[in-house]
């Protein structure tokens, strides 16, 4: 106990003394052996003996200060930083571990108090933010309420013809072409001749026009009301729920992001800031670990637009495998052949993830298990799979180090992301709270230097061993 109470810098001091006095003693030991082999035979092979002896000794002593400084020193300095870093770009609460920084003197306890101290200022000031956020999140309630009383659909669209809005009932209007998405172009949805025809009849002094545009599959065609909104922020779609075959019932969240109307020139994925890209985040749930012989029952998946998980945009199918579930697996993922029997095979669900992933970067735990279920079945499909991929098992060894562990509940708890116990192992819940891990890495990644794209996907691929270990 009282070495551990010892200064810092005499902890050090006393090391170095250490290793000068035991390479001192093994430099005595081998001259007096080396003395003893010359006597015996001669003088030179004596003292190469000894050379030998004290060379090897010494390299074993700095093999151990180094494995000292590895285990005492920098890993505990790598995880410091690391918990530091998530509670600068997190709202965890991620305590440091004392007992691994023990002897690093009083730094551990330093950084307590002074991350104790900024940690009083942000509740206060996250609890004004909490109230306004609130307020604002009342207001968003009402407006979707009032939007919704109104019978028409509407879609915000942006200078480059990405969706920036759309309320509950455009998604029903969207929905009836395939998956609404915000940040998705609108001709994914509408004809884009003739949308693009009827936006050059907006200008200054025509503000709004009324055209028939059939939908981007041709079998369906909307009357549709075009508005501009201004010179630099996009127009409005409107759609009357009459022809458009609206569910009264439908009751779905307000959908936007207005900061895609900014900045939308159109760049290489490779150059553009990682927290500005569009993710898909998806898991599966299978008959078994096999991904050429096994089958697929479950796809979950969220969408992540600018950091932020967009509420409302999710897929969670169950999937018919065409035979039964082995009971093992069962026990994983709670799934069972009477949940699936009247699901949709393999083929429809993945051609719909397929559309739901259009122009958005990949992302899953462990990707190349889940990646080569998709990949089988795309080739009898013919669908293309060249979506950019990213692996938060590979981001967690670039925000951590690659020594840590990697498993998604590891993840978790070193970002104070908590999995009810109900989530776990079934599609979607792992692919939110993933989706969650994901954006909590995104501004960590950013303040390590890593800011595009480019750069995050050349910081992964040094620790790809990762994944040929799970796999």
């Amino acid at each position: 106990m009282m070495l551990l109470r010892l200064n810092l810098r005499l902890r050090i001091f006393l090391l170095f003394a250490g290793v000068a006095t035991a390479c001192t003693g093994i430099v005595a030991a081998s001259l007096y052996l080396g003395y003893f082999r010359a006597v015996e035979a001669d003088k030179g092979a004596g003292f190469l003996f000894a050379g030998v002896l004290s060379g090897f000794g010494i390299l074993a002593v700095a093999a151990g200060v180094w494995l000292l400084f590895d285990e005492n020193v920098a890993k505990p300095i790598e995880r410091i930083a690391a918990a530091l870093r998530v509670r600068a770009h997190t709202d965890a609460d991620v305590s440091l571990d004392a007992h691994q920084a023990r002897y690093l003197g009083d730094l551990s306890p330093a950084i307590e108090a002074a991350t104790g101290q900024l940690s009083k200022v942000s509740a206060e000031v996250e609890d004004v933010l909490a109230m306004k956020t609130a307020n604002l999140m009342a207001e968003r309630s009402l407006l979707a309420v009032l939007l919704t009383e109104i019978p028409v659909a509407i879609v915000l669209v942006s200078p480059a013809h990405r969706i920036m809005l759309y309320d509950g009932q455009a998604a029903d209007v969207l929905g009836q072409v395939h998956v609404p998405r915000l940040n998705a172009s609108i001709f994914e949805y509408f004809n884009e001749t003739e949308l693009r025809a009827a936006c050059q009849e907006l200008s200054e002094k025509r503000t709004e026009a009324i055209v028939k545009v059939r939908c981007a599959r041709g079998n369906l065609t909307f009357e549709l009301r075009l508005k501009r909104l201004s010179k630099a922020s996009g127009y409005m779609i409107l759609v009357e729920a009459a022809q458009a075959r609206i569910s009264p019932e439908a009751a779905r969240p307000l959908i936007y992001d207005f900061d895609l109307s900014e900045n939308e020139g159109e760049y290489e994925i490779e150059t553009r800031p990682i927290e500005d890209l569009t993710f898909v985040v998806f898991d599966t749930e299978t008959t078994g670990l096999t991904p050429h012989k096994d089958e697929l029952v479950q796809i979950g998946a969220v969408r992540v637009v600018k950091g932020k998980i967009i509420e409302g945009e999710q897929l969670d199918m169950y999937i018919n495998p065409g035979r039964s579930i082995p009971p093992a697996s069962t026990r994983v993922h709670g799934i069972t052949d009477d949940m699936v029997a009247d699901a949709p095979d393999a083929a429809a669900a993945v051609c719909r993830f397929h559309e739901f992933v259009r122009d958005a970067v990949i992302v899953a735990h462990n990707a190349p298990f889940d990646m080569a279920f998709l990949h089988r079945h795309g080739k009898s499909l013919g669908l293309d799979w060249d979506h950019p991929i990213l692996d938060t098992v590979l981001l967690s060894a670039v925000v951590f180090g690659g020594g840590e562990k990697h498993t998604l509940d590891a993840l978790c708890e070193r970002l104070g992301i908590t999995v009810p116990e109900e989530r776990r192992h079934t599609a979607l819940g792992d692919a939110q709270v993933t989706a969650e891990a994901l954006c909590r890495m995104l501004p960590i990644l950013s303040s390590r230097g890593y800011r595009t794209f480019s750069e995050v996907i050349e910081q992964t691929r040094r620790h790809g061993r990762l994944l040929k270990d799970l796999n």
